[in-house]
């Protein structure tokens, strides 16, 4: 133990096994998408012209750029990210109407070919055939961006998206790479990432004179969240109005925590193995007057971490101890922090969270949605008491579904009455 103590005294071995771990789990996604054969190439130009959603003289390039997947086709094309940016391209040629074959897969657009970072989800025309017009329109011009939690990938949340995207709307799935926040500097790429996400959302709701809906996961999808509320505000203040909700799933913590992001982490490496994907036994509440609480029956261990992530969390929290102080990071934290605190859009939001939370405690959630309220903002919430972190979809998916149906037609549907 002496040896380990010594080793979690010396901030460059803390780093090291930090970022280590951070490429370690970014790396099957990497090696996967390295095996994907580069089909883009001149010969495969005339094939483009069936896709609606592009323009005539889109230019094709190496696999370093954008890329456009046509399931049916079972291609993949390339574009540059200088020439054609990609979600730039969606929302000009993405008409609706020009959907002629609902029968047919619906296409995703990629921000990347080996990394992605963001992808545009299309709308199922189908679900138009059963909403009216005027809920169709309102549906084909509203935009839900997902910004995902810590170590996400784009599979995680695909089965948020084909279930957005089944009911009208388009979707954006936005994530980070684990190696990235690890390697986070104020003005780094993390930050240039975020920023052209927020261009492009400005854009599209200028020219399509569409709506915003925002659905974030865990602290980091929340900070997302705060990054590009303020980058939206830099380049039109006027695109604010257009954010019509905020969804948070399991946050927020709304100060720097080491032990918080510590238990994040843990849980972002080490992933089913970890005890915080599990759950704790929920504490018996009151009846509650001021959220939805899911039934509270049955009960489970609390589990406490082994010995291997015990010392994982010691080594995370001591780092994190240092990292979250750095005068130009707390500084960058404290804004975002202030932004989602005090300087919100005028839109209902919804708190989706748990009692069972390891890595977000309940009463953290509970006293940001109290603090909401107080400042006068439309707030609902519902308290899912036994599902762990960002797992409550899984396991209560009717129950979750509604609560989005329910949130969905309060901020879009009425709000257009």
């Amino acid at each position: 133990m002496a040896s380990f103590s010594g080793l979690l005294q010396r901030p460059l071995s803390t780093v090291a096994v930090v970022t280590a771990a951070a490429v370690w789990t970014d790396l099957p996604d990497r090696v996967a998408n390295q095996r994907q054969p580069d089909l883009g190439s001149k010969s495969d130009a005339p094939a483009l012209t069936g896709l609606s959603f592009l323009t005539p003289g889109a230019k094709l390039c190496s696999n370093r750029g954008c890329h456009v997947e046509n399931l049916k086709l079972s291609r993949t094309f390339c574009a540059p990210v200088a020439s054609l940016p990609v979600i730039q391209t969606v929302y000009q040629y993405a008409r609706i109407a020009e959907l002629k074959e609902p029968e047919k897969p619906i296409p995703s657009i990629s921000s990347t070919s080996s990394d992605v970072m963001y992808k545009w989800h299309l709308p199922d025309p189908r679900a138009y055939q059963v909403s009216g017009d005027n809920c169709s329109s309102i549906k084909s011009r509203a935009v839900v961006v997902l910004l995902g939690w810590l170590g996400s990938k784009q599979r995680h949340l695909k089965k948020y998206a084909e279930w957005y995207t089944s009911k009208g709307y388009h979707v954006i799935t936005f994530t980070f790479p684990m190696s990235d926040v690890v390697s986070y500097r104020v003005g780094g790429k993390a930050e240039r990432d975020l920023e052209l996400l927020a261009s492009h959302l400005a854009n599209w709701v200028e020219e399509e004179g569409g709506s915003l809906v925002f659905h974030t996961f865990s602290n980091t999808g929340w900070l997302a969240y705060g990054g590009i509320l303020e980058k939206l505000r830099k380049k039109d203040p006027s695109s604010i109005d257009k954010i019509k909700g905020c969804i948070v799933d399991s946050a927020p913590v709304d100060a720097p925590d080491p032990q918080v992001w510590a238990l994040g982490f843990s849980a972002a490496f080490l992933k089913k193995n970890s005890v915080s994907s599990r759950g704790s036994l929920p504490v018996p509440k009151e009846k509650r007057t001021d959220v939805m609480v899911v039934s509270e029956s049955g009960s489970r261990l609390d589990l406490k971490p082994g010995f291997h992530e015990a010392a994982l969390l010691g080594v995370l929290e001591k780092f994190f101890d240092v990292i979250l102080n750095i005068p130009s990071i707390n500084r960058r934290l404290s804004d975002i922090l202030d932004v989602l605190s005090s300087n919100q859009p005028k839109c209902p939001q919804l708190y989706i969270y748990s009692s069972a939370d390891r890595v977000i405690p309940a009463k953290s959630v509970e006293s940001f949605i109290e603090k909401q309220r107080n400042a006068g903002h439309s707030v609902r919430s519902c308290d899912f008491v036994s599902s762990p972190h960002v797992d409550h979809y899984r396991n209560h998916p009717a129950l979750y579904t509604t609560q989005l149906t329910q949130f969905l037609e309060d901020c879009l549907l009425q709000d257009s009455n």
